[in-house]
């Protein structure tokens, strides 16, 4: 990769992490606020209902006792609900609770309000959500072993 191309990524990296601290910053006033790692563990739950620890943990990528930790903070705020697997008793699923549906709702008016302000071209918004699933995607399929 060339001097150039670094300093494009780099720029993008950053620009990503500008605009996610505006959006967690516009949180506070509207909705229920967690560490940056439960609303992780809690986007993937809400993606996944009935997902498996092991399995959001990996999709995570969280070390098994920070994802526990959270996951414990997350049920104790009401959030996540724990099942014993009908299938198999040794597995539990993890499911977001009627108040984190609302609490979703809540960040989903507050920051497509917030966002609107700053773009409302509906082929911007295809185009950029298209890029950043793809960057997602790609940053999770990667192996845990790669250096970060």
């Amino acid at each position: 990769m060339d001097e150039e191309q670094t300093s494009r990524l780099f720029e993008l990296a950053d620009l990503i992490l500008a605009v996610g601290r505006h959006i967690e910053a516009s949180k506070e006033a509207g909705a229920a606020s967690g560490t940056p790692l439960e609303g992780a563990v809690m986007r993937y739950i809400d993606r996944n209902p009935g997902t498996t620890a092991s399995a959001a943990a990996e999709a995570t990528q969280l070390i098994s006792s920070n994802f526990s930790r959270a996951v414990r903070r997350l049920e104790q705020a009401g959030f996540v609900r724990r099942e014993v697997d009908a299938h198999d008793a040794r597995r539990v699923r993890l499911y977001p609770t009627e108040k984190a549906q609302e609490n979703l709702q809540r960040l989903r008016e507050l920051w497509s309000s917030l966002l609107h302000e700053a773009v409302a071209d509906p082929d911007e918004i295809d185009a950029t959500i298209t890029t950043l699933r793809q960057i997602e995607t790609t940053l999770v399929a990667r192996p845990s072993d790669v250096a970060r």
